[in-house]
């Protein structure tokens, strides 16, 4: 949101897509500034579901919002008109895919990665630490000993 704050007062009209889960308990979701609307998609949990664990949502996310962004998109292009069509997109790391949606409807996208470029680079490594050995599948070194200590902490 502060990222969407940033292009809006250089004048640019966003739109920030928030899942509907997340727009309801949170306090930044809505937006004052006039140049940002801020719309929602469901995340694919029922209400019950544990929203704290992360490969759940992201996995949930990544099979339920790929279906929907287009909709969303025209329907958003429809009634703005041309004026205030949607024209880039510009995700986070994990929503990847809405790149390959937008790129899909000929909208340019850009990846923004808000995290220190030391995290970013260890994210991009981690198949070659599992494909070498060094840590397991489930994101454990590999040498025994190591994890030893660790499960000791």
């Amino acid at each position: 949101m502060q990222f969407s704050q940033v292009l809006a007062n250089h004048g640019c009209k966003v739109t920030f897509v928030h899942t509907e889960f997340n727009q309801s308990r949170s306090k930044s979701g809505d937006s004052r500034h006039e140049n940002i609307k801020v719309v929602t998609l469901p995340d694919g949990l029922e209400p019950e579901d544990d929203r704290n664990d992360l490969m759940k949502i992201m996995l949930s996310i990544k099979s339920t919002m790929p279906t929907r962004l287009p909709k969303l998109i025209e329907d958003i292009n429809a009634f703005d008109g041309n004026n205030n069509k949607i024209n880039c997109i510009v995700v986070t790391f994990n929503m990847g895919w809405a790149l390959e949606v937008g790129h899909k409807l000929g909208i340019k996208g850009a990846l923004l990665c808000p995290a220190s470029a030391t995290s970013l680079a260890s994210a991009v490594c981690i198949p070659k630490l599992i494909e070498d050995g060094i840590v397991d599948s489930e994101g454990w070194p590999a040498s025994p000993s190591v994890r030893h200590k660790l499960e000791q902490m």
